[in-house]
């Protein structure tokens, strides 16, 4: 059963929302300005009403997740690497070739459903950075600092390496949204 869940987990994770919602709009996504399939492209090609449906569909997928493994009374590490897998789904969906999205909406679902207290740290993060670099982009990395520290500070680094692990992707494929962000501050 467990090897199912996790399974289960990354096609859930295959489920990409933006390409759904491009196609209802006539639009291919993977052909437009990032061609990315992530909510942050769907909406700057389709519109403000992509990236919300696009944002939910992706973020639900981690709710899902660890909802489900809640339900079927998995342990804890065994639903934070169901949660692993829904994000590298996302990131990394076979049926695409392995090019999806960059995985941030699936993680904040998959944040928020696995403690809300320790997401909150993410929030304060991009928050605090978000006021000194006024970039979404490296306001997120703050974010994640913040999250990591308060997951080795609550004593929970063994129980959360899937996640972090799932970061480092999120981060790679963020690369050149990174390095254009720095370019324009200096």
């Amino acid at each position: 059963m467990l090897g199912l869940y996790w399974i289960i987990s990354y096609i859930v994770g295959n489920f990409m929302t933006a390409y759904f919602v491009g196609k209802a709009y006539g639009v291919n996504l993977q052909e437009q300005k990032s061609r990315n399939l992530g909510a942050r492209n769907a909406g700057s090609v389709i519109g403000k009403a992509a990236f919300i449906w696009t944002f939910l569909g992706d973020s639900l997928k981690g709710v899902l997740v660890v909802g489900v493994g809640h339900l079927w009374n998995f342990e804890e590490w065994e639903i934070v690497l169901g949660a692993c897998f829904v994000m590298l789904g996302h990131m990394f969906p076979f049926w695409l070739k392995f090019k999806g999205g960059k995985g941030v909406a699936t993680f904040i679902g998959v944040g928020l459903a696995l403690s809300p207290s320790l997401f909150l740290m993410m929030v304060v993060g991009t928050a605090i950075t978000l006021s000194v670099t006024r970039s979404l982009t490296l306001s997120m990395l703050g974010g994640f600092v913040l999250y990591g520290g308060a997951i080795v500070y609550t004593d929970q680094l063994l129980l959360y390496i899937p996640i972090l692990v799932a970061i480092i992707f999120m981060i790679m494929k963020h690369m050149s949204n990174i390095n254009e962000a720095l370019g324009r501050r200096k």
